[in-house]
């Protein structure tokens, strides 16, 4: 039994393995020579570059010895223009040739330590030769000469030319061993690649021989294995058939028997099942299928089977080539789909009953919106009798009017007030949640710096601290941003203003899943964190009037503000210890400098 195992699994794995040894045998080789290619061609462009500062040195010392000898010429009285155009060639070309030699010998510190010699010898040479150029030109003859004698005398080149030419020659034995070296290995990997492809050879034809062998085998069970194929057929619980191109069954399983009752193979289709077939539609799609090689994916079909109950199936068909039919036949599978139908059906029925309800959810808060913008408008006009009678009747007393009376007409003063900014505050919430929003890049760093702005220009006794972190851009309504940071802002600055240095701190962090997390921290009051589910109710409030003005508003406005973001806000703190606000923004409202709305 074992080694009938190891015989299949050597069967499975042999040709795979013979075609990885080809590969491996072919390739290696490639990639060796490739390998040693490289490697010659870095051996040969270190000799070429032996070669070329060599060359380079020389040129150098001709161009030298070639302007000297034209300005020699010159001062004997040979002003031709072949002369005067051999020295302005040398005098171009010499700081060129000298600005090669330093790059081709950067990589040698010696060697540039002998270029800088002979650039400075080279220079003060040609200095000299131009010096006396001139002298000649001018008539002094006693200057052109003992520059021309300072030339050979005091600036001597040969023997720094020599140093670098010595240096080179040092340089290059070793290259050209190595280059021969190489090439040595390179007809090596040659030689042992064909050897080996030669021995892979007889190997693939052993290989062969022996496949050759297990085919002839193989033919013997392939009648086996189709025996066993059909017994699995038999085995499946899904109904399946095959049709020929004239739409008769050539083959069923039990399934599509016991689904459609007892049937002989040669039957037509449209026949089978009393008839649950005779679809023209159906079955002009199962002749497509045959005729046009297309395939039938997923299919529909209510039928009357052979219990008489009406189902829904789900029929797949797709073109089968057989062996030994000319023509390609039909392979018909069928899925009963009616109890999941059934319950698809009735999930949409429940779906429109959500759909109403969620209709009928948002008809009610647009009427509380609808309801509570009317309210705060009609509350104004008496507001305003109440505030502007109550200062009439203040100044109607004027000194006349007792302290009792002036305390008096002072709370409904600041009563009218408070009401008038509660209503305020009350109409912004309720555009918040009536506005349609403008998503639109926003630069959040602005939107700080603007806020900042108001602050820093108000008169405080207290000094103010910022540390603002670098904020992003994001997508979002610019408007209902900036009302976030303003409330939250300014409430970092009010319930910090008792004390005397106010640290306001701004930060952003990105998140694993990639949205965004904003914090406005405060070294202020802070509170109880057992009353943090108070804190982004509408009119609810923390703190006393007295110590910290406000209408409890600002935060419901600024969790409104965000749930229209699909974001989120929550507040850490302790009291006397400060209060740190958190809120996100999601990934998919995400916006890089440059370019549009992505998720």
């Amino acid at each position: 039994m074992g080694q009938s195992v190891l015989q299949v699994h050597w069967r499975r794995w042999a040709l795979p393995a013979l075609l990885l040894a080809i590969v491996i045998i072919i390739v290696a080789p490639l990639l060796l020579e490739r390998s040693r290619l490289d490697s010659l061609e870095r051996a040969s462009e270190l000799v070429d570059h032996t070669n070329k500062v060599y060359a380079t040195a020389n040129a150098i010392a001709f161009k030298l010895r070639d302007l000297e000898a034209a300005t020699l010429a010159f001062h004997l009285g040979m002003d031709t223009p072949a002369i005067r155009s051999r020295m302005e060639r040398d005098n171009a070309l010499l700081p060129q040739r000298l600005a090669e030699l330093a790059e081709l010998t950067r990589d040698n510190p010696d060697q540039q330590n002998r270029v800088g010699r002979l650039t400075s010898s080279a220079e003060q040479r040609m200095a000299l030769a131009n010096q006396a150029m001139e002298a000649t030109k001018a008539g002094d003859e006693e200057t052109a000469l003992r520059a021309l004698s300072d030339v050979v005398m005091h600036f001597p080149i040969r023997d720094v030319v020599d140093e670098i030419a010595a240096a080179e020659s040092a340089l290059l034995e070793p290259r050209i061993a190595e280059t021969d070296r190489q090439r040595g290995q390179l007809r090596d990997i040659g030689i042992g690649g064909t050897v080996v492809q030669l021995l892979l050879l007889g190997i693939i034809a052993v290989v062969l021989k022996r496949q050759i062998s297990r085919l002839v085998m193989t033919e013997g069970k392939l009648e086996e294995a189709r025996t066993h194929a059909g017994a699995i057929l038999q085995s499946v619980r899904d109904p399946i058939a095959l049709l020929n191109e004239e739409q008769e069954l050539v083959l069923h399983n039990v399934a599509f028997e016991e689904l459609y009752g007892e049937c002989e193979e040669g039957v037509v289709l449209a026949r089978v099942g009393s008839g649950a077939w005779d679809d023209p539609a159906m079955l002009q799609r199962l002749r497509d299928v045959a005729g046009r090689q297309r395939e039938l994916w997923d299919h529909e079909l209510r039928q009357t089977t052979a219990d008489g109950q009406e189902r829904v199936m789900l029929v797949n068909a797709r073109p089968m080539k057989m062996p030994e039919q000319a023509r390609p036949m039909v392979l018909l599978t069928v899925a009963d789909i009616s109890a999941q139908k059934a319950a698809a059906e009735r999930v949409r029925e429940l779906n429109r009953q959500l759909e109403g309800k969620v209709a009928q959810v948002s008809d009610v808060n647009r009427e509380l919106e609808a309801f509570s913008y009317s309210v705060s408008h009609d509350l104004r006009a008496p507001l305003r009798h109440i505030a502007g009678f109550s200062d009439k009747l203040g100044r109607h007393l004027g000194e006349n009017a007792d302290e009792k009376s002036a305390h008096y007409l002072g709370v409904i003063g600041d009563a009218a007030r408070r009401m008038a900014s509660l209503i305020d505050d009350l109409l912004v919430y309720s555009r918040l949640g009536r506005n349609a929003m403008r998503l639109q890049a926003v630069d959040m760093q602005s939107l700080v710096d603007e806020v900042r702005a108001i602050h820093d220009h108000e008169e405080r006794e207290s000094s103010l601290h910022w540390k603002v972190q670098p904020l992003p851009v994001v997508v979002a309504d610019e408007n209902m941003m900036r009302q976030v940071w303003l409330n939250l802002i300014g409430n970092a600055i009010k319930y910090s203003s008792h004390r005397e240095r106010i640290e306001i701190s701004i930060e952003c962090e990105r998140q694993p899943d990639g949205a965004h997390r904003f914090c406005v921290r405060d070294n202020g009051a802070g509170f109880d964190m057992a009353y943090a589910g108070k804190l982004f109710g509408v009119f609810q409030r923390l703190h006393k009037a007295s110590d910290f003005p406000g209408t409890g508003i600002g935060l419901a406005s600024v969790r409104r503000v965000l749930g229209r973001h699909h974001g989120r806000i929550w507040a850490e703190a302790k009291p006397d210890e400060g209060a740190a606000f958190y809120f996100t923004l999601p990934a998919n409202l995400e916006h890089d400098k440059h370019g549009a709305p992505h998720s």
